[in-house]
């Protein structure tokens, strides 16, 4: 028996999307707590799960904003970390009419990057079946290294390993220290949620089918492997099989943040529900709806942290 399902470890920030503009024409910005890994903790929180994160922010307003919300999401803490120097990362969010983003980073550095591997909490680690992380942690020391301990403890415990790329080329020296970092992502991970920008990066290839084969190649360790493609649908390789769930598109999306890691909670509440062993095709149809529909939900919304759906609202609309 394990203590929390999902322990997640990487950056949590302050996103700053557009939200109007001021009577004097100015253009007004919405402090939205968010981050990927807690992303993904929020929404597993909401499908009942017990999570806990491991990070740091600044000893700052943002800190705190952020301290607050993760705690009030009902996601466990003792393992956020506190920089008394360095601000909170923060993110300014470039919408586009069609809800597609690129960001602009405050990181140079940011509190999230100076957590060191003798702040984990191991017993966190130790105490978690699925360890989640993604690339931001390992852009540079001394994160990176903390990253690589918290890993390496959480997989000698026998945690499963998730994976999100979730690629920022703003925060990279290079696309080759990018490359070489995800590399080593893909090599360690069982579960691997990937877009589509980030299979062409890393492969070459726009065809997923032939994407998802060449990363298989590569990585034999990733047993289950979904590429998310935006408001086309999402897909996924398990064994032998290759599934494909369209899109949920009833239309009012504003914008796109917290949609894939969304999409990736569902899929690890999924695999916590019914294991890695023997899934089926149909296994896979009802793991992609359900995801696919829940993240839709979140590009209806602002944010991601405080957008994510309750279970209910996405089996209301599979139902329809």
């Amino acid at each position: 028996m394990k203590e929390f399902d999902v322990v997640a470890l990487g950056e949590l920030l302050v996103d700053f999307t557009r939200n109007g503009d001021s009577a004097q024409g100015n253009p007004l910005f919405e402090a939205n707590p968010g981050g990927a890994p807690a992303n993904v903790l929020a929404m597993l929180r909401k499908l009942g799960k017990k999570t806990a994160f491991i990070g740091k922010v600044g000893q700052d307003g943002f800190g705190n904003l952020l301290a607050d919300t993760v705690r009030d999401a009902g996601i466990d803490i003792r393992g956020l970390k506190r920089d008394p120097e360095i601000p909170t990362t923060l993110a300014i969010v470039n919408t586009f009419p069609n809800g597609d983003r690129d960001f602009s980073f405050y990181r140079k550095p940011g509190a999230d990057l100076l957590l060191r591997a003798d702040e984990l909490d191991e017993d966190l680690l130790r105490g978690c079946r699925i360890f989640h992380f993604g690339t931001l942690s390992l852009t540079d020391e001394p994160c990176r290294s903390a990253t690589i301990r918290a890993l390496e403890v959480a997989r000698d415990a026998g945690a499963v390993i998730s994976f999100d790329p979730n690629l920022r080329p703003p925060l990279w020296s290079s696309e080759e220290a990018a490359r070489e970092q995800i590399s080593w992502g893909l090599s360690q991970c069982d579960v691997l949620k990937i877009a589509d920008n980030e299979i062409l990066f890393m492969t070459g290839e726009e065809d997923f089918d032939r994407g998802a084969a060449i990363l298989q190649a590569r990585y034999p360790n990733i047993r289950l492997l979904n590429v998310t493609a935006g408001g086309d649908g999402s897909h996924s390789y398990y064994g032998g099989y290759k599934v494909f769930e369209p899109a949920c598109k009833l239309g009012g999306v504003i914008e796109t943040t917290g949609a894939g890691d969304t999409f990736c909670a569902c899929v690890l509440n999924y695999v916590l529900e019914h294991g890695l062993d023997g899934l089926t095709e149909g296994n896979l149809h009802e793991m992609l709806r359900f995801a696919n529909t829940a993240a839709y939900i979140v590009t209806t919304r602002k944010g991601a942290i405080r957008s994510m759906p309750d279970p209910e609202a996405v089996w209301d609309i599979l139902k329809r």
